[in-house]
């Protein structure tokens, strides 16, 4: 079965379920790409300069049998690249590094601290989207405090904000916000981090794999934990980008259509709100900026 799409108020849509590369390396990342598109029927792939893997992608892009238009790929701008020629020049630093001419999603990777600098960067996101050269742009970790401060500039909207997204962190106020403004939700760590201890001061270990409560409703459905959790983002309407190296796991996280959570299973998944992060809260980041 194909993956739906979302339209976004760029007119362009975006594949709901993608690939995450983050923690990949150059190396990993080709391959996973290549099988992903070529075997597991992926056309979406997330990528950022911080990932340090977008020449991989690139590579793994190539490499596969499907034309380049037939696939959606988003990168990001990283922190020290914030403002408006900086962020200029580094996309187009990852674009030579992708190989390719165009991304289909352009996204601003954090609000970082300073408005007037965000403000600026925005600039050179409405400069690049008026090129062509990124379908789309977009934000990453924006609280709706930034959201709204873009949205009182005037001008163009992001299409899409990537955050933190998982059953104990629903960001119900983002979420709202968003669809306020017109802008669809993406899910980063949508499985609730890895089993390391996170990187935020609030963070713990994954636990959402192994909740009861998951692997219970996953038995009820012959799924896996972590595709009751990809079908929870997809119910919500949001845009999913689990990450994998390992085929197995790339290849069942996109096999999601065939089921759907009962309103007691999603109510059940609602229990688990607790405001857990994996990472840290954007208004404690500054990370990378000069």
């Amino acid at each position: 079965m194909s993956t739906p799409e979302i339209t976004l108020n760029s007119g362009t849509t975006i594949p709901q379920v993608g690939l995450g590369v983050w923690q990949a390396t150059d190396e990993q990342t080709e391959h996973i790409v290549r099988f992903a598109i070529d075997e597991a029927g992926y056309r979406h792939i997330d990528t950022a300069a911080a990932y340090g893997n977008e020449a991989g992608v690139g590579r793994g892009i190539a490499s596969s049998s499907v034309p380049r238009d037939d696939l959606f790929v988003t990168t990001k701008l990283w922190n020290s690249d914030q403002g408006f020629e900086p962020a200029l020049a580094a996309f187009d630093a990852s674009l030579a590094r992708l190989g390719l001419d165009y991304v289909d999603l352009y996204l601003v990777h954090w609000p970082l601290l300073d408005d007037q600098r965000l403000l600026r960067t925005w600039d050179a996101m409405e400069e690049i989207a008026s090129s062509g050269k990124a379908k789309a742009v977009g934000v990453c970790n924006f609280e709706p405090r930034h959201l709204k401060l873009l949205a009182d500039r005037g001008g163009l909207l992001p299409a899409v904000d990537q955050v933190e997204l998982h059953p104990h962190l629903p960001q119900t106020d983002i979420r709202a916000t968003a669809a306020e403004l017109g802008i669809a939700v993406e899910s980063w760590s949508p499985l609730g981090g890895t089993s390391g201890s996170g990187w935020g001061p609030a963070s713990k270990p994954n636990t959402l794999l192994t909740d009861p409560i998951i692997t219970r409703i996953a038995d009820r459905h012959s799924k896996t934990p972590a595709q009751v959790l990809i079908r929870w983002h997809l119910q919500n309407g949001l845009i999913v980008i689990p990450k994998s190296v390992h085929e197995d796991r790339i290849a069942q996280n996109i096999d999601v259509f065939d089921f759907e959570l009962s309103e007691l299973d999603l109510s059940e998944i609602a229990t688990l709100d607790d405001g857990t992060r994996v990472g840290m809260h954007p208004d404690e980041m500054n990370l990378g900026a000069p």
